[in-house]
């Protein structure tokens, strides 16, 4: 759905469990020539390739997840991913993580974000087109990015935007960077892990997003956590 519609927003299903700890991810130094974007080692993937000790890993887990950085930029995820779009309330970190294993972009922020900025970061989120060279899903048409506030204040900046394996961190919704940020890292190949939908998944499990999501409605019902999608 492209309009606002705060009724229909369903927040994605959290996991249930015993969390299980990330392994704290070797940090690398970024090569996009974006100032001040942060790096993770994501050597190996995708294949072919050599993972290292400090690799990102990408295994599925039906518990939460203790994440190493805040908010995460990968690892351990929920086998099934989220809907992508514009949500009000926070969302579950390890739906999003698959989603930036897809190749979307996740745009968090501190719950005290006065509202004149989020609703910058909205109409930031909507003047994006559908990514280039992506294949359409049917009734698509997401943007292949995904925005929701965090639950208090303890994000390391105001905004933070974040990619498989990179981090932006900024004050202001305004900041040129994050429209370079989501132009590199966005259904690029070069970063993300697999390219898949961001979409199409039951809106008891994936959730139903308030603004910007697909053009087709969500599917309803549920589908269990160990799905493996």
């Amino acid at each position: 759905m492209n309009g606002v519609d705060a009724a229909a927003e369903v927040t994605p299903a959290f996991p249930e469990g015993t969390p299980v700890k990330q392994g704290k991810p070797a940090q690398v130094k970024d090569t996009s020539g974006i100032e001040g974007v942060l790096a993770w080692d994501t050597a190996g993937y995708p294949a072919p390739g050599q993972a290292n000790a400090g690799t990102l890993t990408h295994e599925h887990v039906t518990t939460p997840v203790e994440y190493a950085v805040k908010p995460a930029v990968g690892g351990p995820h929920a086998p099934v991913w989220m809907n992508a779009g514009v949500y009000s309330k926070p969302v579950p970190t390890e739906r999003a993580v698959h989603l930036m294993e897809h190749g979307a972009i996740w745009i968090t922020y501190n719950a005290s974000l006065p509202a004149q900025q989020v609703e910058a970061l909205r109409a930031f989120f909507k003047q994006q087109d559908y990514p280039a060279g992506v294949p359409d899903t049917p009734g698509g048409g997401n943007r292949w990015m995904v925005m929701s506030p965090w639950a208090d204040d303890s994000l390391p900046s105001p905004i933070v935007i974040s990619a498989w394996g990179r981090q932006l961190r900024v004050d202001d919704p305004a900041d040129p960077r994050l429209q370079k940020f989501v132009d590199e890292f966005r259904a690029n190949p070069k970063y993300s892990p697999e390219s898949a939908a961001v979409d199409q998944v039951p809106t008891g499990t994936g959730g139903n997003p308030a603004m910007y999501g697909s053009e087709a409605v969500n599917p309803p019902g549920m589908l269990s956590p160990d799905a493996g999608m």
